[in-house]
């Protein structure tokens, strides 16, 4: 590659017609400078482009990091949810038991005051049967007790 000082410190050889070297000079200088101009601009690119790429490849591990943690999330959303599910699962079936238990306890005691009921239509006519026959006896007595009285009356 050639460099500014090698154009700046270039030697031509003279000839019988040649250019005029003070011209020749100008222009070989102007040359130099934009050279050097353009070799510190792909200088200043080429750190550029180095800076760049550090910057791309920064941005693609926190892309990295960002979809690691967003699968992360994803998963502990699944698990969360499954969690929630199979809790609320045990919640129903736990619900449900306890339903089952109410309504066997509020049969039983239905029962019981169906049973107690019977019980004690059976206490009232056994006490009605009684107390009609001792109405009944004690009628019988009174009827045989006025009919003693009337005979004692008639003698």
């Amino acid at each position: 590659m050639i460099m500014p000082l090698d154009i700046q410190n270039k030697e031509f050889s003279k000839g019988v017609r040649g250019y005029k070297e003070e011209e020749v000079d100008r222009f070989l200088d102007i040359i130099t400078v934009d050279y050097e101009n353009l070799l510190q601009d792909v200088k200043a690119l080429k750190a550029r482009v180095g800076e760049l790429e550090d910057e791309l490849e920064r941005k693609k591990q926190v892309e990295n990091s960002i979809k690691e943690t967003l699968d992360a999330t994803t998963n502990l959303m699944k698990e969360v949810s499954e969690s929630a599910d199979k809790q609320a699962a045990v919640l129903i079936k736990n619900a449900e038991m306890e339903a089952e238990l109410i309504i066997k306890q509020a049969r039983d005691e239905a029962q019981k005051y169906s049973d107690e009921i019977s019980d004690m239509k059976n206490r009232i006519a056994i006490f009605n049967d009684r107390f009609k026959n001792l109405l009944g006896s004690e009628l019988d007595r009174f009827v045989g007790s006025v009919s003693d009285i009337e005979k004692l009356l008639q003698e």
